[in-house]
Parts: C-alpha cells; sequence; structure tokens
C-alpha cells in the first residue's frame, strides 16, 4: 500500500522498531522525568530557558518557531517565568508592537547550573565510550537528523568537541594558511598562534579553560579557545571557520559556548584581541554584546600597518 507521498507504507516491524528506540532513548535520557536533572522544570520550560540564554533578544513568535510549540502554552509558561523573576520584557525598538523577551540576572543564575548539570550528564553518557565509539554516535546522529530533517542539516550539519590529540597542530597550520591567503600576514603570525596554543596545552586547566573544536563530516572547520587571564577575567582567543562553512552560524555558536562557559565556571569579564579588519569576526563579538575598548596600530607580521584592538564583555 502506497503513502500519500507515493512511498511504500512501513511495515510494522519498522514502526515498533522506531518506537522502542523512543522508548530507550527517552528513558535513558531522563526526558521521562517531570523535574527534569532536579531542577523544577519540564523538558519544555528546560528548552525555552535554553533558547533565551542563546539569544540576546527573542520575540514569543521566534520562540514558537524555534521550539514549535503551541503560542498559548508558551505564553502561560512565560507568564510564569515573569512572575518569578526569570524573564524580563521590553518594546522593541524597531518595532513598539512587538515585545523582546531576555532572561534577567536571576533567571541566568538558575538556568547556568541546569545547564552545566546536562552537559555533565551528557559528559558521564560520553566517558564510557572509546574516542572511536563516541565518532560513531555522533555521525549516527548526524545521520538521523538528515534523514529526518534534511533541509536544516544542509544549513547546520557540524557538532562543537572539545579538543584532543592532532588539534592543536590543525589549528596552527590553518590559522598561518588562512591568513596567509586572505590578509598577507607572514610566518610570524603563525609563530604566534602555535606559541599560543603551546602555552594552552602546557597551562591548560579543565576547570577554568576550553579549546572547542568545529567539525563537520569528520572534518574540523572551526576552533576557539578560551583561556584563563586571572580568577575574574578570560581571554577569548584563536577564533576560526574554514571558508568553506561561512555563514552556517558556527562563529556565533564557538563564540557562545565561550560565554556560556565562562558564566558558569564565574568570570566576570571576558577580553580580546583582534585586528580592525577582521569584519567577520568583529561583528560577531559585537553582536554577542562586546565593546571595543581601545585600538592601536603596528605591522608586526604584515607589510601594511594593521590596527589590534581590544574588546571586552562584562559577564
Amino acid at each position: 500500500m502506497a503513502s500519500s507521498s507515493g512511498s511504500l507504507s512501513p511495515s510494522p516491524d519498522r514502526v515498533a522498531a522506531v518506537r522502542r528506540f523512543n522508548r530507550f532513548y527517552t528513558r535513558h535520557i531522563g526526558l521521562l522525568d517531570e523535574d527534569l536533572l532536579g531542577s523544577g522544570f519540564s523538558l519544555t520550560q528546560v528548552r525555552i530557558l535554553y533558547e533565551l540564554a542563546n539569544r540576546q533578544e527573542s520575540s514569543a513568535t521566534e520562540l514558537c518557531d524555534a521550539l514549535s510549540l503551541d503560542p498559548g502554552y508558551l505564553s502561560r509558561i512565560l507568564s510564569r517565568f515573569e512572575k518569578n523573576g526569570l524573564l524580563e520584557k521590553k518594546e522593541s525598538p524597531k518595532d513598539a508592537r512587538q515585545t523582546l523577551l531576555a532572561l534577567t540576572k536571576k533567571g541566568r543564575q538558575v538556568f547556568e547550573p541546569l545547564n552545566a548539570r546536562s552537559d555533565e550528564q551528557v559528559s558521564g553518557l560520553l566517558s564510557r565510550l572509546s574516542p572511536a565509539k563516541q565518532d560513531d554516535l555522533l555521525h549516527s546522529m548526524q545521520t538521523l537528523e538528515s534523514v529526518l530533517n534534511p533541509e536544516a542539516v544542509r544549513s547546520k550539519s557540524y557538532v562543537l568537541r572539545q579538543h584532543r590529540p592532532g588539534d592543536m597542530g590543525w589549528v596552527v597550520w590553518r590559522h598561518g594558511l588562512l591568513y596567509s591567503q586572505e590578509y598577507g600576514y607572514n610566518e610570524r603570525f603563525e609563530a604566534l598562534v602555535a606559541s599560543i596554543v603551546a602555552e594552552f596545552i602546557e597551562k591548560f586547566d579543565p576547570a577554568c579553560e576550553r579549546c572547542w573544536i568545529a567539525e563537520r563530516d569528520g572534518k574540523n572547520v572551526g576552533s576557539v579557545f578560551l583561556v584563563r587571564k586571572s580568577q575574574v577575567v578570560a581571554k577569548l582567543r584563536l577564533l576560526l571557520v574554514e571558508p568553506s562553512v561561512r555563514g552556517l552560524g558556527i562563529g556565533k555558536h564557538l563564540v557562545s559556548e565561550c560565554v556560556r562557559f565562562a558564566r558558569r565556571v564565574g568570570y566576570e569579564k571576558i577580553r580580546l584581541w583582534t585586528q580592525s579588519e577582521l569584519a567577520a569576526a568583529r561583528s560577531i563579538y559585537q553582536n554577542a554584546g562586546f565593546k571595543l575598548l581601545r585600538g592601536e596600530k603596528h605591522s608586526s607580521w604584515s607589510r601594511k600597518d594593521l590596527v589590534a584592538e581590544t574588546w571586552e564583555l562584562k559577564l
């Protein structure tokens, strides 16, 4: 028997297999718990908190579209968040008819420990697997996503992970090559990147530092580092996105992971050092809330004059 799309209807065995996997996964990851991760929030409420925490501002319509929620149901949850002091609303400067939503300081304080527990839960699951098995799992998840939602995956089929052996050499190589090709930077810039990477590995403190690698189809396509400058200040370093995947939001995602981690571990500020000609990176920093502190002319690794900029984000 054919379905309305013209394909054959799946057999009862296949339907049962999919339902069996759904039961296994939801039970295994704890999604059936009304009190998700002991938070006092349901899965849907946590998903809404996550979306709000990872957006500068959002409208209720955007949240409905992102989460496929009924507007009335979402409105009731948002009202509860506002009543509990987790959510603030303000009029859009572009359209007085639109209300913008954002987490309050209290809302972020509620969300961050919950998000950390979620990370720990998934980390615990993955830590029971070898690196090869972890790769198998991630690739299987990507396959599942690409089959069920091919349009979305074509626009965003990548994963972020922490660094592992071999990644540091890739970071130095790609920075050296791409910045030479795109901006004319010489080998002294590559040497600077190498020194940053070496210092990161030699002094790495996983409690307050991270490297994220963006990976697509098993290949590295981006990187960023968050390192300790002082007890209250972190430095964002070595943001890179391969030309072939620019436009997918990878740079924004890498920076948002830095900000989220920095808040979680208690930093008060993030600083970064970049060049005025790196327009795409500067746009990402500005949209994430970073403010330009100062600029300084130099010609450290280029025949032309450059302007080094220091940016800062107060958390």
